[in-house]
């Protein structure tokens, strides 16, 4: 992909990350940028690798299921890194939205958890919030759909 402005530290970071947590490919992307960067002499079987779950989510939680429909509708909202979703600001505190919340675009709807960094995922529209499909602390993968805005 051919860019005009190349921003050589943003890569050099995501190479520090791959060299902090051992991972063999790591992607970013805010929807007109995407890069990846991934080590070379390491087989890779599959295009996209599961992420190593952070030891706490060893034991599987119930998690809602992402049905088809979700994945294609207009108003998702997907992930645009791997990580954990986290639902409130800091635990104890209320969830940024429930299901019927009114949001205005760029309102926090959740946070990502990724590299010890919490991303603020926010809307790309205002509408209502129809259906949350992540728990907190449930790892979410890059391209995963995590709230429906109508």
């Amino acid at each position: 992909m051919a860019t005009k402005s190349f921003d050589s530290d943003l890569v050099r970071s995501l190479a520090e990350l791959l060299d902090q947590t051992n991972l063999t490919e790591i992607e970013y992307d805010t929807g007109t940028l995407r890069i990846r960067v991934a080590r070379q002499g390491m087989p890779v079987a599959v295009h996209h690798m599961p992420a190593a779950a952070p030891a706490v989510a060893a034991a599987p939680v119930a998690q809602p299921a992402v049905s088809d429909d979700a994945a294609g509708h207009p108003g998702a909202v997907t992930s645009p890194m791997v990580g954990v979703s986290y639902l409130s600001p800091e635990p104890g505190a209320a969830k940024f939205i429930d299901v019927g919340s009114t949001v205005s675009e760029g309102q926090t709807l959740m946070l990502i958890e990724a590299m010890k960094t919490f991303n603020p995922i926010r809307a790309p529209r205002g509408g209502k919030v129809t259906r949350i499909l992540v728990t907190d602390g449930q790892p979410v993968e890059f391209g995963e759909p995590l709230v429906i805005i109508e």
